[in-house]
């Protein structure tokens, strides 16, 4: 019975299963550190609701995060410790909250967000971070809440804006550009 023991003791200890908490780490200039360590962290994260990698002090690969319910609140890839690709945000009952696209650690490509109950609320683009081109909004009971065009960021070209019941916004009704509103339509 002792040898069991001390098998399985030495077998838990050489397991390359074990993973680190966030709590175990401190980030100090950009990169992860073990506590009370000089060297960047390199080893598998879970518990603290995240699962993933950090690859010398940067995060690498897929990652995951859950709302303290254990539902999903967050999944998507990381690389060169910046998102890149496709990534998923929901609510904590599991339904989508927002799709996101990201290049370099930048919003770059389509967005799309919707309300709770799975209506859509804002469906855009970004390029290189920034507002880019068609977006559209709309309210939980699906009245349009605003359309219009940005480019690098700021409004461009012809807006119309609503209130829930459906009256005109003034303010976001009109002709911009640079995100200036240049004349009323």
């Amino acid at each position: 019975m002792k040898i069991l023991i001390t098998i399985l003791f030495l077998s838990l200890l050489s397991s390359p299963s074990w993973s680190e908490n966030m709590y175990d780490l401190v980030k100090r200039d950009g990169l992860y550190y073990k506590k009370f360590s000089d060297v960047p962290f390199s080893g598998k994260i879970s518990g603290y609701n995240k699962k993933g990698a950090i690859v010398n002090g940067v995060r690498e690969g897929a990652w995951v995060d859950y709302w303290s319910n254990g539902q999903l609140w967050s999944k998507g890839n990381y690389k060169n410790g910046k998102q890149d690709g496709a990534w998923f945000i929901f609510y904590n009952n599991g339904q989508l909250r927002i799709k996101e696209n990201y290049k370099n650690g930048k919003l770059d490509g389509a967005w799309v967000e919707f309300h709770n109950d799975g209506q859509l609320a804002f469906k855009g683009n970004y390029k290189n971070g920034k507002l880019d081109g068609a977006w559209v909004a709309y309210y939980s009971n699906g009245q349009l809440r605003f359309k219009g065009n940005y480019k690098n960021g700021e409004s461009e070209g012809a807006w119309v804006g609503f209130e829930e019941d459906g009256r005109v916004k003034e303010f976001m009704t009109g002709t911009f550009k640079n995100g200036v509103k240049i004349r009323k339509d």
